[in-house]
């Protein structure tokens, strides 16, 4: 196992400047996620760690060594593909050893790592099969198998879920939390998908537009996020973003007057984004009054969207609601919940 450390890393493709100066420490034996938009660098990131893209400037350290101009081979990671990239034609016991093979390992220290993988995985029966009989979540079992083998010093992933439906998501997530849990390697993991993020992270860095806007363990940014933007990117259904000004020491919102976050300060007229996240609104007498526009009832909880004047809010309700839509409806935030950001610069007040 090793620490990956990042400094000051920068990708330019031409005359665009991608990845802006970047610093990233990521422990011995983390997981760590990378979380963002479409765009944002995460992937981009990922394939400088792995040596699949050039470091334009800057430093990739893996352990001690810095890996800037080291090819993957030599850099003592596996990495975990989105498309498995497995080789049709060879058997799942082949594609798991093929690395192991082309290093010159011997033919039993090679069938004896591949079957201790399999055995980790729930492959063994499945070894003399070729990938197309096999299901996705199978296949995905394949190459992170391919990946175990080497025993490297940090695993990459590379959205390896994606192509899966949401069940199995959901049962390839367990199984890949489970899987770090008993190997302890350094995993740092891409994904665009927060709720991803969110259950399978040690610590989650979110990232927008080639910049890094917190680093955090995943109920740290959910509870106190650094900035509007992180806010909104965690956390399903996002958090409610209400702009207003402060005014008699409450946050005017379009006219509908809240109360600022417990220890919580801003200078009168400051123009301000108020957060709230949608479990922490309930019904009242007095808040933010609109119509109902959509009910979701999920099982366990029910979500409303509430359409204000020019403004929709979303509210959770763990209990059973029998809102109906157009109804009117007022809700009130838990003020000891809720987040102030300033709105010319997005940061936390």
């Amino acid at each position: 196992m090793a620490e990956v450390t990042i400094r000051a890393l920068r990708k330019n493709y031409g005359g665009m400047q991608v990845i802006h100066g970047l610093d990233l420490d990521i422990p011995d034996g983390a997981f760590v996620v990378l979380v963002g938009p479409s765009g944002c660098g995460k992937s981009t990131l990922l394939r400088m760690i792995a040596g699949l893209e050039e470091v334009t400037g800057g430093d990739v350290m893996i352990g001690e060594n810095r890996v800037n101009n080291l090819p993957p081979s030599e850099r003592d990671i596996a990495m975990v593909f989105q498309n498995y990239a497995l080789y049709p034609h060879k058997t799942v016991a082949a594609n798991m050893g093929f690395a192991l093979k082309m290093r010159g390992m011997d033919k039993a220290a090679v069938r004896a790592k591949v079957e201790h993988a399999a055995g980790i995985l729930g492959l063994t029966p499945y070894l003399d099969r070729y990938p197309r009989a096999l299901s996705g979540g199978q296949r995905q079992r394949v190459a992170m198998g391919r990946a175990i083998v080497r025993d490297p010093r940090v695993f990459l992933f590379d959205e390896p879920l994606s192509n899966l439906d949401a069940k199995l998501r959901v049962q390839m997530r367990t199984e890949i939390k489970e899987l770090h849990q008993r190997l302890k390697t350094t995993t740092v993991y891409v994904t665009h998908d927060q709720i991803e993020a969110m259950t399978m992270a040690d610590r989650i860095v979110v990232m927008q537009g080639g910049r890094i806007e917190q680093v955090g363990a995943p109920l740290e940014l959910y509870d106190r996020p650094a900035n509007a933007f992180v806010a909104a990117f965690i956390g399903s259904p996002s958090m409610n973003l209400l702009e207003g000004r402060i005014a008699g020491g409450m946050v005017d919102a379009g006219g509908t007057r809240l109360p600022l976050p417990a220890g919580v300060a801003a200078d009168e007229g400051r123009e301000v984004v108020y957060g709230i996240r949608p479990e922490h609104l309930h019904e009242a007498a007095e808040g933010l009054t609109g119509k109902v526009a959509v009910i979701e009832p999920t099982g366990s909880e029910t979500h409303v969207v509430v359409r204000l004047e020019g403004r929709e809010v979303t509210a959770v309700f763990r209990n059973r609601v029998a809102f109906a839509p157009g109804a009117t409806i007022t809700l009130a935030p838990d003020a000891a919940a809720s987040h102030l950001f300033d709105k010319a610069t997005g940061q936390r007040i």
